[in-house]
């Protein structure tokens, strides 16, 4: 028998609805959309949703309700993640949430996101036999996982996320030298156990998954004229162009970074430290691959819970 229903990631920054129809067991996505909600601008490095995040948080999800009464979805599971399972206020922003629009939100560890996520990639593409290192840069935790197309070996989530990390060292634009050098030892100091897995498993390609991956490639495929598919999984970026890409960034003001082809306004001010992020990575572990997923966490849900 045939089912609609809606997942809602409900990020740091951004709000995700994916709305897909079930049958025999089989999942086909109709609909997709998401919303720069900020629900951590201001709060997130002090454990606070501020009463403007909670603002923008019910009318984001009042917004998807309309649109999911319009898709007769009969069952939504909302998730929220960092900035919601880490503020003080966290379960009375979920209690406005659902009095104001009756959509339950359910929080998840950062350990339950990072397995959602690799099983959104894993449904976007062929992961191999050989080991690649997944990251999720969201705008409070990043989620790293080394797996391959039939496991996971490792995961943590962080809670080094974006707008954490502007809010903490992106205080001039564009971001001057010794900014990226406070960012790149706070990655080194809370980043230990990641380089104790990478030693351990050894993964050889850095998969990006959505967020900061998407705008990245969507730079790169401007710049070369490559057309991405509207409902691909896997869209292109290269390593040589990536360093092109990250080193004009860290030139330019947030006006001007606003002019490169590709990037949109819901991703100009975390792209900079998002990008410092994935040039450590790089850096430090010698990835000589990039891929990027256009699937993450509401996808891996999809995968995980109702296919």
């Amino acid at each position: 028998m045939e089912e609609r229903i809606a997942v809602i990631d409900l990020g740091t920054n951004t709000f995700h609805l994916l709305i897909a129809v079930l049958n025999e067991g089989k999942s086909t996505i109709l609909h997709r959309e998401k919303q720069a909600v900020k629900i951590g601008v201001g709060g997130i490095n002090q454990g606070i949703i501020t009463e403007e995040g909670l603002l923008r948080a019910v009318n984001g999800i009042r917004y998807f309700k309309k649109t999911i009464d319009e898709w007769s979805v009969t069952r939504v599971q909302a998730l929220g993640t960092s900035a919601l399972r880490n503020a003080t206020n966290g379960k009375e922003v979920i209690q406005k949430i659902k009095s104001e629009t009756g959509i339950e939100i359910k929080l998840i560890s950062g350990q339950q996101e990072a397995e959602y996520i690799y099983y959104g990639v894993r449904s976007a593409m062929d992961l191999g036999t050989e080991k690649s290192l997944i990251v999720d840069i969201g705008g409070g935790s990043v989620e790293f996982i080394i797996g391959d197309r039939d496991q996971i070996f490792w995961k943590q989530s962080f809670e080094i996320g974006a707008q954490r990390m502007l809010e903490l060292y992106h205080k001039h634009d564009p971001m001057p030298e010794e900014e990226v050098v406070q960012l790149v030892a706070h990655f080194e100091k809370y980043l230990a156990p990641l380089q104790i897995a990478i030693q351990k498993f050894n993964p050889i390609t850095l998969v990006g998954s959505s967020g900061t991956f998407d705008t990245l490639s969507e730079i790169y495929c401007n710049k070369y004229g490559i057309q991405i598919l509207r409902d691909a999984g896997e869209t292109p970026l290269t390593i040589e162009n990536f360093f092109e890409i990250h080193s004009k960034l860290l030139s330019k003001n947030r006006h001007e970074r606003m002019q490169i082809p590709g990037m949109i306004e819901m991703r100009v001010d975390m792209i900079v430290v998002g990008s410092c992020l994935v040039n450590y990575l790089i850096k430090k572990y010698l990835f000589t691959k990039i891929r990027v997923s256009t699937y993450s966490l509401k996808e891996g849900v999809l995968d995980h819970d109702f296919s």
